[in-house]
This record gives C-alpha cells, structure tokens and sequence, in this order.
C-alpha cells in the first residue's frame, strides 16, 4: 500500500540516535538545545523552543497570551483537531471560521465574518504550506496564533511563516516535512514569552536541580529546592528527539526540493483532467511547504475507494471540526462544508518513488467519474 503521508530517515539520524544512546542520556539536554539553535537559524527566527509535540505547543501558544477567561478564539475549521482543542484546554471558546475554496486557508474576509465583541485572538493555519496572507488579519489588531505545523519551510513577503505573528508553532511529527519521530516547536518576536515558554515546559519550573547547582558555582546549598512559577504540564523534548532533528535540518533542502517535484509532476499531469481541481501554486511573494497534495473531485468517495483497491492510500484527514458535536458549534461554513464532500489528499511525501508517483497519476486518470 502507498502511503499518503510519510517522511524520510536514514543513515544520519541512526548515527545521531546511537550517540545519544551511547551517552546513556535521552531526556532534555544539548542535542534539544543545539536542534533549537540551528532550527532558529535556518529559519531566521529570533526565538525558538522546542517541545514534545506540534499539539502542546498550540496550548502553550495559546496560554502564553493571556487571554481572559471564556475569552472567543477564532479557528479555522478545516484544520487539525488540536488547534480546536488547545483553545477549549486553555479555557477559551473556539469560534469556528470559514476557509477560501481556492486556497482552503482562511482570510481577512472567512476571520471577520466570524467574529464577535467577545474575540479575544485569532489563530491561522497555513494548509498545506500554502503561506495564509497574512497582513490584512493582522491589520485586525487581534492577537495571533500562527500554526505552521504544515509550513515549516514556507515564507511571506520574505518572513518565515510562523514567525510572523504574536506566537508561532511549529509540528515535528512522524509525517511531517521534518520530522523528529514527535515534537513541536515554539517562536515568538517577544523574549519575555518565550522565556516564560521555557519555564512552562517544565512543569513551570524555572530551572533543573543541576542547572541550580551549575549557576550558583558552589555558593548555594538545597540547590535541589525550586520555585513553581505556575502550573503547567510537562512538555520537554528528548535528546533522542533533538539529534533526529539536527540529522533532518542537515537533509531538508533536499527533502523539500523532491516534495517540491512530485507536486510539480501533479500540477502538470492533473492539468489536463477536467474534472480535477488542483491546489493553487505559491505566489510570487510566497514560498511553499508542499506537505500535502489536496485535490478537489466530484464522486470523491468512489475515487477514494477505487484508489484504496489498487493499494494507494488517500485520506481527508481534515474534515471540518464544526459539525463536530463535541464543540456545540451552530455554525453554518459554506466552503468547508464543500470541502468535506469533495477534497481529497493524494501521496506526497520523500518516500514516494518516481515508479509511484506515476503509477498514482496514471490510476486517478483512468478513473471514470
């Protein structure tokens, strides 16, 4: 079966992976600190701190800015569940907004449409690596959660994508562009925030018995004693997870180019089918991700089913979250109700091989509607 999602490891993250098994330390430590140094660097992000899952750091986005209680955050909702639920854990009301049907990102246009006296922030999500435009949502004057948890190679008018608003994250999952088995990653322009994003990840501790005990150069005793700042659940990252990281930051050029060719292949070969709507390609002022392939089909779950026959494996892994019943949402979403009839994505990852990816392209054009 052709997966629809997938990274790619091999020889370099092994090497990485056994160094730190062999120094007999696999929890927080420098492999975390040297990923997070680099990561900022590639990208140009003043701040940068890693945690254990794209997920958390969504919730810790959203607490660092403290927002009133019950306070209305605008979601995209053809999204990933966790941007919904990081809102609803910490202790706020996702409103749900529409999304643009070329774009499938949301716009300054689907974000008002949605909001109330009680909006207290926005959160966007560039889909697929599909930089959102940016600057009319932030003409709104409205905090800003920046998921690019699918764009961590994308860019803005020159600004990497998730460091552009208030607080940015990023998702180093298994499937993701780059992947560190599992993991996130918080930025913000703010040092105060990330600082404090620091402290939260452990537990809101601000510093590690040995790191006490380093700082005070033997002048302090009970070095083990530590102030709770406030309560937090744990999110630190591994050492394991870390030097996987650096291995994929040392190939992502390369991973991102190939992701880039198998879209182009599609957008070439799909251009003559009629009844296929292809994904939009980056603007001029845009750089692209390329994380997933969504096409938009009539007759979508026959040619799900007639794909899954001959061993290649679709999804529409983002169907909308306000018909969800869990979220009480009374919300009608044109478009993302459209898309949940007809978006479907197709294999795009660096473990696809060319033989694949024709043989993909040839099954979905002898498809009969």
């Amino acid at each position: 079966m052709i997966s629809v999602f997938g990274s790619k490891v091999g020889k370099e993250e092994i090497a990485n992976v056994s160094a730190v098994l062999e120094s007999q330390w696999m929890g927080f430590g420098k492999k975390v600190s040297e990923f997070e140094e680099k990561f900022a660097a590639r990208l140009g992000l003043k701040n940068f701190a890693m945690v254990d899952s794209g997920s958390n750091a969504l919730y810790m986005a959203v607490s660092l800015l403290n927002l009133p209680k019950n306070s209305e955050v605008i979601v995209p909702a053809f999204t990933w569940v966790s941007c919904a639920q990081s809102v609803l854990l910490a202790g706020h009301k996702p409103v749900f907004c529409d999304v643009e049907l070329d774009t499938l990102n949301v716009s300054r246009k689907t974000v008002e449409a949605a909001m109330t006296e009680n909006t207290k922030a926005i959160m966007i999500v560039h889909f697929a690596g599909k930089p959102v435009d940016m600057n009319p949502i932030i003409e709104l004057g409205l905090p800003i959660i920046e998921d690019a948890a699918h764009a961590v190679d994308s860019f803005y008018h020159g600004q990497p994508c998730g460091g552009i608003a208030d607080v940015g994250i990023y998702s180093f999952d298994a499937v993701k562009n780059l992947t560190t088995g599992e993991g996130g990653g918080i930025t913000t322009n703010k040092t105060e925030l990330i600082e404090r994003a620091k402290i939260l990840r452990y537990c809101g501790i601000g510093k590690s018995g040995f790191e006490a005990a380093a700082a005070s150069a033997g002048e302090k005793n009970r070095w083990w004693e530590y102030n709770i700042q406030e309560p937090f659940i744990k999110m630190l990252p591994t050492n394991i997870a870390g030097a996987i990281g650096l291995a994929q930051l040392e190939k992502i050029d390369e991973l991102q180019a190939y992701r880039k060719q198998i879209w182009d292949i599609y957008q070439k070969e799909f251009a003559d089918v009629s009844w296929i709507v292809r994904p939009p390609d980056a603007e001029p002022h845009e750089k692209h991700s390329y994380f997933t392939y969504v096409i938009r089909v009539p007759n979508r779950d026959k040619l799900a089913r007639y794909l899954f026959e001959a061993d290649i494996y679709t999804t529409l892994r983002y169907h909308p979250l306000h018909l969800n019943p869990l979220y009480g949402s009374t919300a009608t979403l044109e478009n993302c109700e459209i898309l949940n009839e007809d978006s479907l994505s197709i294999p795009l990852h660096p473990n696809l091989t060319m033989e694949q990816v024709s043989l993909i392209v040839e099954t979905i054009k002898k498809f009969e509607i």
